[in-house]
């Protein structure tokens, strides 16, 4: 493949699928230059969209017992307390205070006031019936400088939410790495620089050793690819880079900081469960020519296997290498026995599913699903089922958890106060039933969090969109279940539709 189709592959790999999850990404601009094909926009979640199937077809899926329903946050997108208790500087607090960065100049300093209202939150968690809660620790929180001795009051915070989880009867995951990267490290390499790892490494040993046997569930680095894809790439999410040389050697540097992170978990003695948290898409090719099915096997290389095949296979997919080229930095920067850390064993697998990929033969993409508020997300529940039974077809039957799945809504309250998002409700309950079709299928899916919990901080697209189950009025900080909440409790109290 030429370098310039390679390049184009690239570029429509961050434009089309990089910020699933809480991304949520910046690609406003960006994503009008995608193809666009049989696009239907949702329009709002006031009305559901079309479905493809029935809804009465879905009713009296029960899924298996002890099944972990619960949501997911992340400490920049809804802490807020900037600058109390020993916080250092992250990445992001950098970005989002540079002019012309975030929508509407909004930044995370206040967020949802998470910091201060966490025992409301937990409250709200346990009126809706969660069984497992999903939180990312902040790391500028624990080591404002990324090294050196842990601040305590950052991890008594964290002491204070996982005691009150289990007073809830609700199970902690927690999230070592959800992007906010110590300033200070960054002002030294950042995840350009190998020891950026390393220091992740210590980082994670402090935590475990905090934290201890109180968090059944670790999760490494949460979505790898976007960190490299719309960090390094495009440049709509911090670092804000624009240098794919760099962004690859990024790549390596992030899954190696998962390995030690692993081999920290076991150093330590504590019994907690480990595993890397991916956003994974499936990858279609768009048409039935042979060009169309060579651009899609690259594209899926540097949208999955990438990730997945160093993890669980110890090495990196020899198509994406040779595209990459001998000469370059990630090709370079691989020594001997980082595949062998990269791919210590985990426990489980965090899949994060937003979106599929339809791919040309010159290596573009183009659009067959409605979307959803958020341009770069084609609805197509399918897709969840097709990578959950791929990735256990392709690696074997490792324990998964969905850690993220949901989409933005323009929710306002209306006159009587309540939040009609029947779009997510009807978006909820299709990806619900693909992923019991998967269990049904032999995928060993243990847990799933929707996201989010809370509205918050939305990266690039600032307080611009809502993807929560609850409505955050953020001038006043009073929180509002939406309906999609209180269908959601109902789901987990029958645990199932």
């Amino acid at each position: 493949m030429s370098l310039l189709t390679r390049r184009r592959l690239l570029r429509r790999a961050a434009l089309s699928a990089t910020a699933a999850g809480a991304a949520r990404t910046g690609l406003a601009g960006a994503t009008a230059a995608t193809t666009a094909a049989s696009t239907v926009a949702l329009g709002g979640c006031d009305s559901p969209p079309e479905r493809a199937t029935d809804p009465e077809q879905d009713r009296g899926l029960r899924f298996p017992d002890g099944f972990g329903w619960g949501a997911a946050t992340s400490a920049y997108q809804i802490e807020g307390a900037a600058k109390e208790d020993g916080r250092g500087e992250s990445v992001w607090d950098t970005f989002s205070h540079t002019p012309g960065r975030i929508r509407n100049g909004d930044t995370g300093d206040v967020a949802a006031d998470h910091y201060h209202r966490y025992a409301q939150d937990l409250d709200l968690m346990r009126d809706l019936g969660l069984r497992s809660y999903r939180f990312s620790v902040s790391w500028p929180r624990i080591q404002a400088d990324g090294s050196g001795r842990p601040n305590q009051r950052g991890l008594d915070f964290y002491r204070r939410l996982v005691d009150g989880l289990h007073e809830r009867g609700i199970a902690p995951m927690a999230t070592l790495f959800h992007w906010d990267l110590p300033q200070a490290l960054q002002d030294a390499g950042g995840w350009e620089n190998r020891d950026t790892a390393e220091r992740f490494a210590e980082y994670a040993d402090a935590v475990f050793r905090a934290l201890g046997d109180q968090v059944p569930v670790w999760l490494t680095v949460n979505e790898p690819k976007t960190v490299v894809q719309n960090g390094y790439i495009w440049g709509h999410h911090a670092p804000g880079f624009q240098d794919e040389d760099a962004a690859y050697l990024v790549a390596h540097h992030l899954q190696l900081a998962h390995g030690l992170a692993v081999r920290a978990l076991r150093a330590s003695g504590v019994t907690g469960r480990i595993g890397p948290a991916l956003n994974l898409h499936p990858c279609y090719p768009a048409d039935d020519t042979a060009e169309a099915a060579a651009a899609t096997r690259l594209y899926d290389g540097y949208e999955n296997r990438l990730y997945l095949d160093s993890i669980f296979k110890g090495a990196y997919p020899q198509d994406v290498l040779d595209d990459r080229g001998p000469d370059s930095r990630m090709v370079r920067g691989v020594r001997d026995g980082d595949l062998k850390i990269i791919s210590s064993p985990v426990d489980l697998l965090a899949v994060q599913y937003y979106t599929p990929i339809y791919v040309t033969g010159d290596g573009s993409t183009v659009r067959k699903w409605p979307t959803s508020e958020a341009e770069w997300q084609q609805i197509y529940p399918d897709g969840m089922y097709d990578i959950l039974t791929r990735v256990t077809r392709d690696y074997g039957r490792v324990p998964i958890t969905i850690t993220e799945n949901g989409l933005p809504c323009p929710d306002v309250p209306g006159a009587d106060g309540n939040v009609d998002d029947a779009g997510r409700v009807s978006f909820l309950r299709d990806h619900f039933a693909a992923a019991h079709r998967a269990i049904r299928d032999g995928v060993p899916l243990e847990s799933y969090h929707v996201w989010s919990l809370l509205d918050n901080f939305e990266w690039a697209e600032g307080y611009e969109q809502r993807w929560g189950l609850v409505y955050v009025d953020y001038p006043s900080q009073r929180r509002v279940l939406k309906r999609s909440a209180h269908w959601y409790r109902d789901v987990i109290r029958r645990n199932g539709l």
